[in-house]
């Protein structure tokens, strides 16, 4: 006769649940495959690359941020233009009307100048040739 002996029996391995929702990074890792990669750890081989790439990249970051305050100083240069464009426009105008022959004649008038009625003539000298 046989003996008696328990059987246990073969679990078989149960798969994992698929995630109904997209992500980003598993769909990295399942196409990449970087397990094989780094399954020893970072190969040194890879570090001049990641530095080069790592510098390249904090130099793109300083750039954006030196054309940002660049962008950031020229609106303000364009402000201050456009103040004093006007500034220079409403100058010009009062200038203009302070110049005319009636505002000047206001203006003179209170120290004790007054504008002439007689009109201006031509003086003219004899040269010693012609004598």
């Amino acid at each position: 006769m046989a003996i008696n002996t328990h059987k246990v029996p073969k679990k078989e391995p149960v798969p994992a649940p698929r995630r109904s929702t997209w992500s980003l990074f598993s769909f990295l890792e399942n196409y990449l495959r970087l397990d094989g990669i780094f399954e020893h750890g970072l190969p040194v081989r890879y570090i001049p690359h990641i530095l080069f790439i790592t510098s390249l990249g904090i130099i793109y970051i300083g750039n954006i941020h030196y054309a940002e305050k660049n962008i950031r100083q020229l609106d303000k240069l364009k402000r201050e233009v456009d103040d004093m464009r006007s500034e220079y426009t409403t100058l010009k105008a009062e200038y203009m009307y302070d110049s005319k022959q009636s505002a000047v004649a206001e203006r003179v008038d209170s120290i004790g100048l007054y504008e002439s009625s007689v009109p201006p003539y031509k003086v003219s000298m004899r040269s010693s040739e012609e004598e």
